[in-house]
């Protein structure tokens, strides 16, 4: 009996007889004797990758006889494979043995040695743009970027503009992408870089390692976008400016620096502010430095900034212009023990402020209790009389007294005046009586005094009319006009010779 066996155009049948290969059959027809157990597996070529059971094995066996109809690829552990079938594109990792039938769908194979190269070639970049592929990575590069290329964690090589592909089998793959246009990115593992890899920080970065007495400014495009503090080390792109300041002689920043770092722009203080001690003197004022507990010049109106670095600092400004100081509400016995309130001002400058400072720790303290002291001294060796009637004496005697103690402190008094002597309620009362009893003594005395001088007048006019009679008469009718101004009628008895000696009736209607 036979055994029949159709192989269709688009197949190809694998020969069997009782498990043993015997070939492989091009489309037709074939028979085959049933007693022989012959068995036929067909493969639909429409499938390019051929599923043959113990493939490796027929391969020894059979080799020649299978390369003609197959594609074979094999891989070793270290080697990876492209395979194109038709328009479709598959990878295939290490250790692995695949088979293609030849003829039927175009097939290309590109095998790739991974100890020689992680990165696939630039022509196969292009092939496979928009594809993806297992155990292959894409990667795209930028103009504005530069990659990092990390293979199991360790740095290979830079990346410049472009596209690549690299084989992620059985190694971990990374790129770091930096931006070109940022001039201090966060390079990964910077100091791995610096120590591992010159030829890379040659080539593409600036870098800053500072000893304990050096501070960097680093300006990008004219800017300042970093200060570095003493023993800092860093990477920048080569776009940008280091400038180098040494510190160890000379603590304080020149003007150009100050304008640049603290009264230019505002992000660029901001930037600065740790780094530097700023003392704004001004107008008017003079700038005092104590640096490391030592005093130094002092200084003119206007901004001044020093590293701060391994220093401590203390400044004040002092104003050098007239300034008053009050002293209020002392309460202080007079020499006949009257309780006194007295408010003081003077008004003072400084006029040699490092003289100051240095010998004195607060100056308008200072001032306040001299004149304090001054004040009471003044006010408790004088009666309240010789207080009240004499205040200037008090200015003069406080005023020699705080002078001769600021001579010595760069201190100058200008001028010291009591403003207000404040008496008790009880004392202002005795005070008011005092005053008035002394007024109503001078009204009496001035009252009497006129009395005086009218009686002598009268006497005089009374003589004087004794001699002469016209003068007797116009007074008479001087008298005579006044009482005619105040009433309508006068009866008149006698004659006017006899007025001043008869009697004058005088009726109102």
């Amino acid at each position: 009996m036979w055994k029949t066996f159709y192989i269709k155009p688009n197949e190809r049948g694998l020969l069997f007889k009782r498990s043993h290969f015997r070939g492989v059959l091009q489309p037709g027809l074939y028979r085959r004797s049933w007693m022989t157990r012959w068995r036929v597996e067909t493969h639909d070529l429409n499938e390019a990758e051929a599923s043959i059971d113990n493939l490796e094995l027929l391969l020894q066996t059979h080799g020649q006889a299978l390369n003609q109809h197959l594609h074979i690829v094999q891989t070793a552990h270290n080697e990876a494979a492209l395979v194109r079938l038709g328009q479709s594109w598959m990878s295939l990792g290490p250790n692995q043995l695949r088979a293609y039938w030849r003829g039927f769908i175009e097939v290309e194979i590109h095998q790739f040695n991974l100890d020689e190269s992680a990165a696939l070639p630039l022509a196969f970049v292009e092939r496979l743009r928009g594809k993806s592929l297992h155990g292959i990575r894409p990667v795209y590069i930028s103009e504005s970027e530069v990659g990092l290329l990390y293979i199991q964690k360790n740095f290979v090589q830079p990346l410049g503009a472009g596209e690549y592909a690299f084989w992620t089998y059985k190694q971990e793959v990374a790129v770091q992408k930096l931006d070109r246009l940022t001039p201090n990115p966060s390079f990964p593992l910077a100091e791995v870089l610096l120590d591992q890899h010159p030829d890379f920080v040659a080539e593409y970065c600036s870098v800053v390692s500072l000893t304990a007495e050096e501070v960097a400014i680093v300006r990008y495009q004219g800017k300042v976008i970093e200060v570095l503090a003493p023993t800092s080390r860093q990477l920048y792109w080569r776009s940008v400016d280091i400038t180098i300041v040494n510190i160890g002689a000379a603590h304080k920043l020149p003007a150009n620096l100050v304008t640049e770092l603290v009264t230019g722009l505002t992000e660029v203080a901001m930037l600065s502010h740790k780094a530097l001690y700023v003392l704004e003197v001004p107008a008017q004022h003079v700038g005092l430095m104590i640096l490391d507990g030592t005093m130094q010049e002092p200084l003119s109106a206007g901004t001044h900034a020093w590293w701060t670095f391994g220093h401590s600092f203390k400044a004040e400004s002092i104003d050098l212009r007239l300034q008053t100081l009050e002293v209020s509400g002392q309460e202080i016995l007079s020499k006949d023990k009257v309780p006194l309130r007295v408010n003081l001002t003077a008004g003072y400058r400084v006029t040699n402020p490092v003289q100051a400072k240095a010998a004195l720790a607060d100056i308008r303290e200072f001032l306040y209790k001299e004149l304090q002291f001054a004040l009471r001294s003044a006010v408790g060796t004088k009666s309240l009389d010789a207080l009240l009637e004499d205040k200037g004496a008090i200015d003069n005697t406080i005023s020699d007294h705080i002078r001769s103690k600021t001579t010595d402190y760069g201190i100058e008094v200008d001028s010291v005046g009591v403003k207000d002597i404040i008496l008790p309620g009880e004392i202002k009362t005795i005070l008011s009586k005092v005053v008035e009893a002394e007024k109503a003594a001078q009204a009496n005395v001035v009252r009497r005094r006129e009395e005086t001088a009218a009686t002598r007048s009268m006497l005089n006019t009374a003589k004087v009319m004794e001699d002469n009679p016209v003068a007797l008469r116009l007074k008479e009718l001087e008298i005579l006009e006044r009482i005619a101004e105040k009433i309508e009628h006068i009866n008149v008895n006698g004659n006017l010779d006899s007025i001043l000696t008869e009697l004058i009736n005088i009726k109102q209607p």
